[in-house]
């Protein structure tokens, strides 16, 4: 059995615990990548990860985009969420890393078949919106902290 450093039950969910090598195992590394769960609990406890969300959901709530009010963000495994983007040019784009661990949430679109898909980290903050299973993504915003 795997142990988280935050005490979620990351491993208990995910699919992929072979390839990941468990949170507590790889020292906050799953995938090899980055947990902003894991770095800020290292430093400074619950209260200082406690801390991060709290910015990040004043954060995404501070952008002023019609509809989105965030209560609460969780932990989101990167290859799940790291959608390609069509860019105007027309080539796409993928503004995440598949291995690092995020903190993020959908909130349904009131009157829209389209939900928000929020991702950030301590550096960067993402909102975009895309129909049922993440189909035709665009990015809403993307800034940096």
């Amino acid at each position: 059995m795997f142990k988280e450093i935050c005490g979620a039950d990351c491993c208990g969910a995910c699919s992929r615990q072979k390839e990941c090598g468990g949170c507590g195992q790889t020292d906050g590394h799953p995938f090899g990548g980055r947990c902003i769960a894991a770095e800020y609990i290292k430093k400074g406890g619950a209260k200082a990860f406690s801390e991060l969300k709290s910015r990040l959901i004043g954060a995404f709530n501070e952008l002023g985009i019609p509809g989105l009010q965030v209560d609460d963000l969780n932990l989101l495994n990167g290859f799940f969420v790291n959608l390609e983007y069509p860019l105007a040019n027309g080539q796409t784009v993928r503004l995440l890393e598949d291995n690092n661990i995020y903190l993020g949430n959908q909130i349904e679109i009131s009157g829209s078949e389209r939900c928000y898909g929020l991702v950030a980290d301590d550096r960067y903050l993402l909102v975009c919106d895309y129909e049922c299973n993440g189909a035709n993504p665009r990015i809403l915003c993307y800034k940096r902290l």
